[in-house]
């Protein structure tokens, strides 16, 4: 099944499928930070932009999921917000470099071959100064997906990070804080259950 077609699946239902409320990590970062403009990466059902956008944040977010933008602007009309969505790919983004204070990948996850370069493109969209809040699976988190599916996350290590791989994407920052915990997640359906993490907050140079 194509990634696009699994998302559309996944998200095609009345329920949140990691629930209404923003990731708890982003949403303590988020709330130390003066509102600006934000860009989402792969925000699928629109939680955290939504959030973002109740505390006056300029959200422009995408996703390669039609039903997940449906259901971010549903989210958005319910919290009485705003938030600009377009369904595609990174590499079809027009954004322009040093647009945004702020960038946030929550659970944003690429392929092994591609983190590298999609991580360089993301990071040229982010001002000097601008600051990155990065929560996602570790590759620790394969011991805890392979017992419960409901963990989420994906099933590819080369998919998953490290505190050492985020050092090598985000060297042109000066990092805020950076480390890997075990945590027990209640996201909706489909994180729910113990889970190793990484957390990045960093600062452009």
């Amino acid at each position: 099944m194509a990634m696009q077609d699994f998302w559309n699946e996944r998200y095609n239902r009345e329920e949140y499928v990691y629930g209404e409320a923003p990731n708890e990590y982003f949403r303590q970062q988020l709330q130390t930070l003066t509102p600006g403009s934000i860009l989402m990466p792969l925000e699928g059902e629109g939680r955290n932009g939504v959030y973002a956008a109740g505390l006056g944040w300029q959200v422009d977010a995408f996703d390669m999921s039609t039903e997940g933008k449906r259901k971010a602007l549903q989210l958005a009309k319910k919290n009485n917000v705003t938030i600009n969505y377009t369904v595609g790919e990174l590499s079809g983004m027009n954004y322009k470099p040093e647009a945004y204070d702020a960038m946030a990948l929550v659970f944003a996850h690429f392929p092994a071959e591609k983190k590298e370069a999609y991580h360089s493109r993301l990071n040229s969209y982010l001002r000097k100064g601008g600051i990155v809040i990065l929560e996602a699976f570790n590759k620790k988190h394969i011991q805890y997906n392979s017992v419960n599916p409901l963990a989420g996350g994906p099933r590819d290590v080369g998919m998953l990070y490290n505190e050492d791989e985020l050092r090598t994407y985000f060297k042109d920052f000066d990092i805020i804080e950076l480390y890997e915990t075990d945590t027990m997640m209640e996201e909706g359906a489909f994180h729910k259950g113990m889970s190793a993490v990484v957390r990045l907050t960093a600062q452009k140079r």
